[in-house]
């Protein structure tokens, strides 16, 4: 009785943890809502606004440039003629004097510099960015170990009812045998045994394959506890072609140096400004009149800093042994991925070839399993002997689930890594 009340309770937590939402659920589908869910994923947006923000700024550089300043003096000595002119008397300027200023300066030619920082403010915008797709490629590798763990335990949870199955079919053969007479009570209670023990594996797999479940939802943003039907991924090798993000990265931050170099370059050009100065003060341009009177002054400014040609050398060659560096990277990389395809290569082959010989050995268990349950019902060998032959063949069945599976995983893996 206390047997039946126990298995009952077992069963009904495991219902219990089954009994929740239902949802159909693909590979690409949880990638997809992952990925939508991803905070990094709103930064591209800000990298953008900060992009546009930062071109805007230096557009403004056309724009006429103001200045305005005011200052008030005073001098221990001031400009006088040396000579005193008959019937003509010039006042001295006054020791303190006072001028506000309104400096203009229009850019006419700068070289090209602007519009260079411009073209590598929006090349970093796209770096920004590719260096986003660089960790979404992580959060697909992230969601393809979740999903897979996920549904391998749904196969050997699957695999549990085939198992309890063949020992419930022992045991009513047993329990034919003593209500016969012609077995001991022993013999059904090591089945009976044997049968919880398989409920509570079967326990076990579904609370792990819920914890999965629960941990992709907190990624796909979805809430927890939905009890996701998941489809089998497609098994089949893209091909072999690399289109990682992370090529186009080495592309883009190579655009970068070529940039750069081209800035140093043209920040040895002169720049050509016209400019405009207005102001108020006293004394005025007029040097002689000792009085407050507005001015003004314009013309063009031609400026060509000559120092900068003291660094310009050293400074390409830092861009080019920068640009140097990232094609090292690149090769590193490709040279990494092209070891890295090869090995999944040979994982894909060693368990196709596995499963070839899986279904063989489960095809030789099943056979001495169903002579088992034939010799048991007639009483030639225990029960005991019939449970090693029924978890021979469910072991057989477990060993050709994960190989499906780790051909499976080896499979997206290999695509994984080409960047399909």
């Amino acid at each position: 009785m206390y047997q039946k009340q126990f298995t009952w309770i077992l069963f009904g937590v495991l219902i219990a943890c089954s009994v929740v939402a239902q949802s159909t659920l693909k590979l690409e589908e949880a990638q997809a809502k992952a990925a939508a869910n991803y905070p990094l994923l709103r930064q591209k947006a800000l990298v953008q606004q900060q992009a546009q923000i930062g071109v805007a700024n230096l557009q403004k550089n056309y724009l006429p440039q103001l200045s305005l300043g005011a200052q008030a003096t005073y001098q221990s000595e001031v400009t006088q003629l040396p000579i005193k002119l008959p019937n003509i008397n010039v006042d001295p300027l006054s020791k303190d004097q006072y001028r506000a200023l309104l400096d203009i300066n229009q850019l006419i030619y700068d070289g090209g510099v602007i519009k260079q920082q411009q073209s590598l403010q929006r090349m970093g915008e796209q770096v920004a960015e590719q260096q986003v797709a660089i960790e979404m490629q992580k959060l697909r590798e992230r969601i393809n170990q979740i999903y897979l763990g996920a549904l391998l335990l749904e196969y050997q949870l699957g695999q549990t009812s085939i198992v309890e199955k063949d020992l419930q079919a022992g045991l009513n053969r047993i329990k034919a045998q003593v209500s016969n007479g012609t077995a001991v009570k022993a013999a059904q209670a090591s089945l009976e045994a044997e049968l919880i023990r398989n409920q509570q594996r079967a326990i076990e797999i579904s609370f792990s394959k819920q914890g999965l479940l629960d941990v992709l939802s907190v990624w796909m943003g979805d809430s927890t506890g939905v009890q996701y039907q998941l489809q089998k991924p497609a098994q089949e090798i893209v091909s072999a072609d690399i289109s990682r993000p992370e090529l186009r990265y080495f592309m883009l931050q190579d655009s970068v140096y070529q940039l750069q170099g081209k800035l140093v370059e043209q920040k040895t050009a002169p720049k050509l400004s016209a400019f405009a100065q207005g102001g108020y003060g006293r004394p005025g341009l007029n040097m002689l009149k000792n009085e407050f009177a507005f001015f003004y002054t314009t013309g063009l400014r031609l400026q060509w800093s000559i120092s900068s040609f003291y660094t310009n050398k050293q400074e390409k060659e830092l861009t080019r042994i920068s640009s140097r560096m990232n094609e090292v990277q690149k090769d590193q990389f490709m040279l990494q991925t092209n070891a890295a395809l090869r090995q999944q290569l040979a994982e894909v082959n060693k368990y196709k070839q596995l499963l070839a010989t899986d279904q063989q050995l489960i095809g030789l268990r099943l056979k001495v399993k169903e002579t088992a349950a034939a010799q048991l019902e007639n009483g030639l060998i225990t029960p005991a002997d019939y449970v090693r032959e029924v978890q021979a063949e469910d072991q057989a069945r477990q060993n050709a689930l994960i190989h499906e599976m780790q051909l499976l995983q080896a499979i997206i893996q290999y695509n994984t890594i080409s960047g399909k």
